[in-house]
């Protein structure tokens, strides 16, 4: 059977950017992680050890995010290197960046980025 367990909303203030402010001030960051899985096992179980741990999710998230990066889908890479990593009865991740209030000119809500593999 085929299950993802989510964490949406991650906020996260880094210093993700191209620019030289945006390396020394940093911004303002929301990350969603989906990762797709068979948590049956955890169902019948009731025991972490056989599910993805979103409280670990989210550690990886912040973990990555504190390393700097002058492109969103750069560090969207790792997050989702770090999950192929450390969660192998994952079968896929979706992972979105969202960079709030870009240095763009006129006015920008946010980019993002989504990286699904």
């Amino acid at each position: 059977m085929i299950n993802e367990v989510e964490v949406s909303g991650i906020e996260v203030f880094a210093y993700h950017g191209c620019m030289e402010e945006e390396a020394r001030l940093g911004g303002k960051f929301i990350v969603d992680v989906v990762v797709t899985t068979d948590f049956m096992k955890a169902a019948q179980t009731d025991e972490l050890v056989d599910t993805i741990d979103y409280v670990r999710m989210r550690e990886i998230v912040v973990e990555e995010m504190g390393i700097r990066s002058k492109l969103i889908e750069h560090v969207g890479y790792r997050i989702l290197n770090r999950y192929r990593q450390e969660f192998k009865n994952m079968i896929k991740a979706r992972i979105k960046v969202r960079k709030l209030n870009p240095p763009i000119k006129g006015a920008v809500k946010e980019v993002a980025i989504t990286i699904e593999g």
